[in-house]
């Protein structure tokens, strides 16, 4: 398709998305504008009471010759109803509800990932406050069990996080799923606390 160059403001009322489809069989997938294809199951274990969790994939187009894209992906979470562990280094979830992780990394997704941020803009109350952000190869992973039962990886050690803290980690490896996991030792349930995950990756060229 021909490229199109406007002269005055492109406006929609529904947002844009970016898309791709396939020459063979005219699939379209959209790439930009959408949430990450692989989220958290809302009704399994990982979205609380307040109902508030968010995912949005956007793709800032930077060489159209090579295709390669600055790819970022925040998720917006809100702990309230879910829970922390019995142990230090439980999974946080909903209690007994399944599986909690709260979304895959994938190349075709979230691109190379290079660089991941986790900000507070709530502080936790009801359960602990010190919650790290993991990564797993496994998406079976329940509240109250051990993230150290999976092949797992440690992406943000945090601390105790209260409203502005916000701490910074390294890459992911594809094909990873992320798992909020607390270092408290009551099994509480939270009644406040919300969290941004900002992860940041890269196409590669084709």
């Amino acid at each position: 398709m021909a490229k199109t160059t406007f002269s005055g403001p492109v406006r929609s009322e529904n947002g844009f998305q970016q898309i791709s489809k396939n020459a063979d069989t005219g699939a379209v997938t959209v790439t930009s504008g959408d949430k990450m294809a692989v989220e958290a199951t809302g009704s399994a274990g990982i979205e609380g009471t307040a109902a508030v969790y968010v995912t949005q994939v956007n793709r800032l187009k930077s060489d159209v010759d090579t295709n390669v894209n600055i790819v970022k992906t925040t998720i917006m979470i809100d702990l309230t109803g879910l829970r922390d562990g019995g142990t230090a280094g439980d999974i946080i979830g909903k209690d007994g509800d399944g599986v909690a992780f709260i979304g895959q990394v994938t190349t075709a997704n979230q691109g190379t990932v290079f660089g991941v941020t986790m900000t507070c803009v709530e502080t936790p109350a009801g359960g602990g406050t010190d919650i790290d952000l993991y990564s797993a190869t496994e998406g079976t992973g329940v509240n109250d069990t051990a993230i150290g039962d999976l092949t797992e990886t440690q992406i943000i050690n945090a601390g105790a996080a209260s409203a502005g803290t916000m701490v910074a980690g390294g890459d992911i490896a594809a094909d990873q799923y992320l798992y909020l996991v607390g270092q408290g030792t009551g099994h509480a349930a939270y009644t406040a606390g919300r969290f941004l995950i900002e992860i940041t990756g890269y196409d590669v060229a084709s």
